[in-house]
């Protein structure tokens, strides 16, 4: 029958009609393969949260179209009020790239150089020579961690501000780790000076010059600079951050901890965090570091590449962004915050256009970034199942290590997992990929912790490694006393 119909049909006729059907087919085909991203991310999202391992908002997007985007639990535990779309979240470090570009449009109106050193803007860091407003923007600058020299010096009974910082770090000089230039080493430290810089530049406050300067010119009007125990103000549609009380067995704001509590004392920090946002306006964000109105092709090749040490070694870390190349996804920039009850990732994959953002305003021991699952989704892959590890092999790993140069840490078992305490409030799974072998949930570029037992089946020590950063490191099992 179809013989005798396409024999009625001149050759030219034919081939418009199969050009016409093989595009239906493709068409049909894509829109069911979309169709099938979307149901596996609403039900990766939806298992996560029935187990209570994700709270918060999801965003996925493709060339700028939003593909997926749901919100999962409450805003307010008090209140019951749930999240929606238009729900604001601290950010905690996915703040920095803000704070970045803020430097980069100073850089541009001539009021300080990349190749500054932080000395000549504050004074107060004259101790400090040879470290460069660069060197801070890609965690170059060897200073140590203001969260762990601070508390010695710092007035508990109020909240801190940068300028605090800054004192103590005239009156004490706390030592740097290591020459600028000379490994790479995330430091919230770097950020903080950041954005005492932005303020001192330009004669505006943090948050204002950022208004002034991104949000507001990108009508990203849910975005803004908020320190909520310094500055409280009333924000319609704020969600709280939680973190889980061992002793309470329930989920707590910071604050009941305590006045004296880290995350309330340096509530008056900006720089290295404190930028809140919305899923809605990171994607605007999003699209406008795709556009030359915003940015020049200078200044996005200057953000999104990755920087080397002083030996040449790439740091895999431009100007606010984690920078990561590899054969399945292409060139990707991403960035993950936690604080306060907070965790956050954004994540922009910079060959093919497409956009993950995740804010989730609870932090407990059962929380993950669930950045690789849906990264495997976007791409029509299948997600990688964990192994099951017995508890008993979990618990063997849990302990102290210590590494070459005398630096203790330590690995705890609890809820049945396998953790590392990150700071005082988080802590960052081990996730299983062998009997021996497992990755750091959340973390990018990827982190493995590889555990060497010994010919009695002790564990001797484990060696630490991400590839891309060029980290590989080994720490000894500390023998009990």
């Amino acid at each position: 029958m179809l013989a005798v119909i396409f024999a009625d049909i001149n050759p030219n006729q034919m081939k418009k009609y199969f050009f016409l059907l093989t595009l239906a087919f493709l068409n049909f085909t894509n829109v069911v393969a979309q169709s099938n991203k979307v149901a596996r991310l609403d039900s990766l999202y939806t298992a996560l949260y029935n187990s209570g391992i994700f709270n918060g908002n999801v965003l996925i997007a493709e060339s700028g179209k939003t593909i997926f985007q749901k919100s999962y639990g409450l805003a307010n535990e008090k209140t019951k009020v749930k999240l929606d779309s238009k729900t604001a979240f601290e950010l905690a470090s996915v703040s920095k790239q803000f704070t970045a570009m803020a430097i980069v449009f100073l850089n541009n109106q001539g009021k300080l150089s990349y190749s500054d050193d932080i000395a000549k803007h504050l004074p107060e860091l004259s101790a400090y020579k040879g470290i460069t407003i660069q060197n801070l923007l890609v965690h170059t600058g060897g200073l140590p961690d203001y969260m762990q020299f601070a508390g010695k010096h710092l007035d508990m009974a109020k909240i801190a501000t940068n300028q605090d910082i800054l004192n103590i770090m005239k009156e004490f000089t706390p030592k740097p780790v290591f020459e600028p230039g000379e490994k790479w080493q995330y430091s919230n430290t770097g950020y903080l000076i950041l954005g005492s810089l932005i303020e001192k530049v330009s004669g505006k406050s943090f948050g204002v010059f950022l208004k002034e300067n991104i949000f507001k010119p990108l009508k990203m009007d849910r975005t803004f600079v908020y320190r909520r125990r310094f500055n409280p103000e009333k924000i319609k549609k704020y969600a709280d951050g939680y973190i889980y009380s061992d002793s309470l067995k329930r989920k707590i704001l910071p604050d009941e901890l305590g006045k004296d509590y880290y995350v309330v004392v340096l509530d008056g920090i900006v720089g290295d965090g404190m930028v809140n946002s919305t899923t809605e306006d990171l994607l605007k964000w999003d699209r406008a570091l795709y556009a030359n109105k915003f940015i020049s092709d200078t200044d996005r090749q200057m953000i999104f590449s990755s920087y080397k040490t002083n030996a040449g070694k790439e740091t895999d870390y431009g100007f606010g962004w984690n920078i990561k190349n590899s054969k399945e996804f292409g060139k990707t920039a991403s960035h993950s915050g936690g604080w306060g009850g907070y965790i956050t990732y954004i994540e922009r994959d910079l060959d093919h256009d497409k956009t993950i953002i995740i804010l989730q305003n609870n932090d407990t021991e059962k929380t993950k970034i669930p950045a690789k699952d849906t990264r495997q989704i976007l791409y029509n892959l299948p997600i990688e199942k964990q192994i099951t590890v017995s508890e008993d092999i979990l618990k063997k790993y849990a302990g102290i290590y210590v590494t070459s140069d005398g630096k203790e840490s330590t690995l705890i078992f609890e809820e049945g997992k396998l953790f590392i305490p990150f700071n005082p409030e988080v802590k960052l799974e081990l996730i299983p990929v062998s009997a021996t072998k497992f990755i750091v949930d959340g973390f990018s570029p990827e982190v493995t912790y590889t555990f060497i037992l010994n010919e009695h089946g002790e564990v001797a020590k484990y060696r630490v490694q991400q590839i891309e950063q060029g980290v590989d490191k080994e720490s000894v099992r500390k023998k009990s006393e």
